[in-house]
């Protein structure tokens, strides 16, 4: 990975709730059914979570979408103190934040959908630019041209200031992950395990570098096994952290079509990269097009659809040039011939006259600065 000062400048830390409150409320949220809509509605009637457990059974029911059996739950306190502080401890122990809705650090994207999380668990650091973000989605075996279109279109959403959002799973999101951190970009990751426990176990190096540069984000407690029926939830996630959602490439029941779908639900934007037809990899991207998705050929496609978004938020000087001005001259005329369909070493060398080796030694220096991409059969494509 390409070395890149931190980008997690700590910003000012203002809890709404004291730890005492954060231990309630962590109480409260692991009461089966209760969800963050129901949550927020106790707190609005008693003001704090503390002052929940010491309502009456009326006066709990008069609470918007608090049942008798939930107002019940309440009152018998059936979730165990201590396992609340010992959440709360674990939490300090491993230098997770425990982020509130009512807390300034709260993502305001995520806090507008309809249904946001009481409570995430959160390492690294969530940032005011964090509000320009993009979710990059698809299948976990992705295809040749599924890589290089998720890392092209990445590298040029970090240039012009984007936070990529992805849920470190294998294949597309770890690709949308890696090639933000290697472009010096700030990336966040949603779990749809408990953010002790990272999967793939493969990936826990990426998380810790993620960490540095971004976020790691669970609404799940400690110790929560990525069983399944948790990764909706996650999409819902992934979708309400983001300006839209593109989806790169997804099979007929893919997963990154649930995080879709849910960003259609919350009122966002639903990218999707058309695929061959012969392909089994780009059925639901095909899919998500013909119902009516945004079909991104560029970057520009998606820049366009949201610029109402942008607005007052993308800062030209993140921008790169078509041609770095850094380069040197012949890194300069090999970036200009070069575009995004491949272009084999031999023709690259004999259009530049330079051999072989030559070229193979600038395109490999190209290569380290994500500036070019080499494929099989010494293929190379342009990544800006």
């Amino acid at each position: 990975m390409i070395s890149c000062a931190s980008s997690n400048k700590r910003p000012l830390q203002l809890s709404y709730f004291d730890d005492s409150e954060k231990i309630a409320l962590l109480r409260l949220d692991s009461i089966p059914g209760i969800g963050g809509t129901r949550t927020r509605n106790l707190i609005a009637r008693f003001k704090n979570p503390s002052a929940v457990f010491q309502a009456s059974f009326a006066e709990l029911t008069k609470v918007e979408g608090i049942d008798k059996k939930l107002a019940l739950n309440i009152l018998n306190k059936k979730t165990d103190v201590r396992y609340a502080q010992d959440q709360f401890n674990k939490a300090r122990k491993l230098g997770v934040k425990i982020v509130t809705y009512w807390d300034r650090e709260y993502p305001e994207n995520l806090k507008k959908t309809a249904d946001p999380p009481a409570i995430l668990h959160v390492l690294g650091e969530i940032v005011p630019q964090d509000t320009i973000a993009l979710a990059v989605v698809g299948t976990r075996i992705p295809s040749d041209y599924g890589k290089v279109v998720t890392e092209k279109l990445t590298v040029q959403l970090v240039r012009k200031g984007f936070t990529i959002v992805s849920g470190l799973a294998r294949g597309i999101d770890t690709i949308a992950h890696r090639v933000t951190l290697n472009s010096c970009g700030r990336t966040i990751a949603v779990l749809g395990s408990g953010i002790d426990m990272i999967y793939p176990a493969e990936n826990k190096k990426l998380a810790a570098q993620i960490i540095q540069h971004g976020a790691i984000v669970s609404e799940f407690p400690f110790g929560t096994l990525p069983d399944a029926t948790n990764f909706p939830r996650r999409n819902r996630i992934i979708s309400g952290l983001s300006l839209g959602t593109l989806v790169v490439e997804a099979g007929q029941k893919s997963g990154a079509l649930i995080t879709a779908e849910i960003a259609l639900e919350q009122g966002r934007e639903v990218f999707a990269i058309p695929g061959s037809i012969l392909s089994n990899k780009s059925v639901g991207t095909n899919r998500l097009i013909k119902e009516g998705a945004k079909l991104v050929q560029t970057i520009d496609d998606i820049i366009i659809e949201l610029e109402p978004k942008l607005r007052g938020f993308c800062d030209e000087a993140r921008q790169m040039p078509s041609v770095p001005a850094e380069l040197s001259e012949i890194e300069k005329r090999m970036l200009k011939l070069l575009s995004e369909k491949p272009v084999h070493i031999d023709t690259i060398a004999q259009t530049l006259g330079i051999s072989t080796a030559e070229a193979l030694s600038v395109l490999l220096t190209l290569e380290l600065k994500e500036f070019v991409k080499q494929l099989s059969g010494k293929m190379f494509v342009r990544m800006i």
